[in-house]
């Protein structure tokens, strides 16, 4: 699928800076601009590399000034805001295509000149190569100049006046980094260097983040073109011994072999295995693999790996990579908890999550489902069985089987589900006691340890009675004849009864504990209170506590997180649930395909070819959170796949 934006989109600066694109390095390093090639985040970068995959990364390249000079006259190709409007670059207005497939391609036109730059992101390396096919037929007199900006500064830190430089044509060395660069111009010209202290940032302003950037530049390229000519310019922290064309026919050939393996077949299928494929990284401090949670906010996190290891991994039969991040995770089991944030150096993993471990073992079932790999069964049986040994027992922050069967978790200040957030002393969605979604996958949990027992020749026989008292338990405290749906908590708390999300889940994991006729409510009631075409809001409009819009200051952003914003990733649960009571019936299905056809148009808005973590409650139109998501991607590209079935 190819997303490709024309000069309608690009009519003025507000419209042309409405996308944006995402290149990814397997490292946790990228490349991303607005489709005007301007900065509009301190987050942008047009390289932005890591000194520690994943976590280390560095502003490295912010971007590119590029002017065309046609005869005596000069037209800047690049876009961008500064805090003295009056030096606003307006480039933009040249551009008429963008194009984005294995690569991002930019097309601009001036008096006859056609200028077509791609931009290509090595994989396993921090390699940026940006490409010019400059068109002059009419052999005009012609120069393109290209001055790079620099910071050489972590994500997210700002420019200080007192950070040395050494820039010339072949490397920029800053903060004991080397950053080696190729090119094909034989005409540089050495300015003096200049601090360019007032970048704005438009979007970081507009979400209460501080908004103006800091960057360095001293050389400019100079490229004459007399007729036709192709210009390669490389940024690299390894020195470089390819062409851009070596370099785009190998990711060509990557992404073809990442199709083949997943056996994707239309082009939505595609596009989502190709969006998934931006998660899968490498951890140095582990020296593995790791998913990586979301762009640009996000590193891995154990629960939200759990999510995403079906789609990225399992789903596109990528085994090796899953078992391998899989593994990790098994290393740092502690009490039978997965980890929730890995170390770095010799700092502790934190374990603040109760659900990661039980998402665990439903990534093992279903890798062993769609591989039939019973010698993975049996090298990921200890750690099921140390998961349920320990939640049985009682194990850190409060995570325990109660005497009904059903698991309870946290107090005080602890978050331990997805919906974790606080602030301050303040926890908007306090869900201490027995979470529904929890007591759903430990409960599928018990069921697959009996199935992988089975299968592995155990003795499972204890588990069989707890299994039927979890499944009666769990009937009688959370279901809700009243509203026909499930409680959202079992706490003796008000906010119990609050119409969430969550209880989706206790239809769509593999071995549900909800009779038909329950399962159905619970669906007909989330598609009734919930459901929206991009995701499903995490509380009812009708609440009292219901927020409209995902925006201003972090405050109010993050007590707005869960409390009526709509959430992707919830989605593809609720669609395997409603696939599910309605018996995979070819109308149900129809249903299905129709509704995953609106993310064809999702893709293109926001980040190009990706899905962003939340969108607003009310009127859910605008991206908002991490422009790339991982678990927003896999879970759509789960039921995409899986729906390609039935063509």
């Amino acid at each position: 699928m190819t997303f490709s934006y024309g000069c309608n989109d690009f009519k003025n600066k507000k419209r042309a800076e409405e996308n944006l694109f995402l290149l990814t390095n397997g490292l946790g390093g990228y490349s991303s601009l607005t489709l005007a090639n301007s900065l509009t985040r301190n987050d942008h970068a047009l390289l932005m590399g890591t000194l520690k995959a994943p976590d280390v990364r560095i502003n490295l390249v912010s971007r590119l000034d590029e002017e065309i000079i046609i005869g005596n006259k000069t037209y800047t190709l690049s876009s961008q805001k500064f805090v003295d409007y009056t030096k606003n670059m307006d480039g933009e207005k040249y551009l008429i295509n963008v194009a984005q497939e294995y690569i991002i391609q930019f097309t601009y036109f001036v008096e006859g000149i056609e200028i077509i730059k791609k931009l290509i992101l090595v994989h396993g390396e921090n390699t940026v190569g940006v490409k010019y096919f400059i068109s002059n037929p009419l052999g005009k007199e012609v120069e393109l100049k290209v001055t790079p900006y620099y910071q050489f500064v972590e994500r997210g830190s700002l420019l200080e006046p007192s950070q040395k430089f050494n820039i010339n044509r072949d490397k920029v060395i800053s903060n004991n980094i080397t950053l080696y660069i190729s090119t094909n111009s034989t005409n540089v010209s050495n300015n003096n260097l200049e601090f360019v202290r007032d970048l704005y940032y438009d979007y970081d302003a507009r979400d209460g983040r501080f908004a103006y950037g800091c960057a360095v530049k001293q050389l400019t390229y100079n490229y004459l073109i007399n007729s036709n000519k192709e210009i390669d310019l490389i940024f690299s922290m390894q020195p470089v011994y390819q062409s851009i064309n070596d370099m785009i026919e190998v990711e060509y050939k990557r992404q073809d072999e990442l199709f083949k393996i997943s056996g994707a077949k239309s082009d939505l299928a595609k596009a989502l295995v190709r969006a998934s494929d931006a998660y899968i990284v490498k951890r140095d401090s582990i020296d593995g693999l790791t998913l990586i949670a979301g762009y640009p906010f996000f590193l891995d996190w154990g629960r939200d790996t759990m999510y995403t290891i079906e789609g990225a991994c399992i789903t596109t039969n990528r085994f090796d990579e899953s078992e391998n991040i899989l593994q990790t995770f098994v290393k740092y089991l502690h009490n039978g908890i997965m980890p929730n944030l890995f170390p770095e150096g010799d700092n502790p993993p934190l374990y603040n999550t109760v659900d990661a471990s039980l998402l665990f073992i439903q990534a093992v079932y279903l890798q062993y489902k769609q591989s039939k790999d019973k010698e993975f069964v049996s090298r990921m049986y200890p750690a099921i069985s140390s998961i349920i040994e320990n939640y049985k027992n009682g194990t850190d922050f409060d995570i325990k089987m109660d005497t009904d069967g059903l698991i309870m978790a946290g107090s005080g200040f602890m978050q331990l589900t997805w919906m974790d957030v606080r602030y301050k002393d303040i926890l908007p969605t306090p869900r201490h006691g027995k979470p529904v979604e929890i007591n759903a996958y430990w409960y599928n949990g018990l069921c697959i340890l009996v199935e992988f027992g089975k299968l592995l020749g155990k003795d499972i026989n204890s588990y069989v009675a707890l299994i039927e008292q979890v499944k009666n338990s769990f009937v009688t405290k959370f279901y809700n004849p009243d509203k026909k749906c499930l409680r959202d908590v079992i706490s003796g708390n008000a906010y119990d009864n609050q119409i969430r999300c969550n209880q989706i889940w206790a239809v769509s994991v593999p071995f549900s504990p909800l009779p038909d006729n329950i399962a159905k409510e619970v669906v007909n009631c989330v598609y009734e209170k919930l459901y929206t075409p991009y995701g499903l809001r995490t509380l009812e409009i009708e609440d009292s506590e219901f927020v409209a819009e995902y925006s201003g200051s972090l405050e109010k952003r993050d007590l707005s997180y869960h409390q009526g914003t709509v959430w992707v990733f919830p989605l593809g649960s609720y669609f395997r649930a409603y696939l599910k009571v309605n018996n995979y019936s070819k109308e149900a299905i129809q249903v299905i395909k129709k509704q995953l056809s609106y993310f064809k148009d999702c893709l293109r808005e926001g980040c190009v070819g990706q899905i962003a973590e939340i969108y607003d409650g009310l009127f859910p139109a605008i991206s908002r959170g991490c422009f790339a998501q991982g678990w927003s991607v896999c879970e759509i590209l789960k039921i995409v796949l899986e729906m390609e079935i039935y063509d």
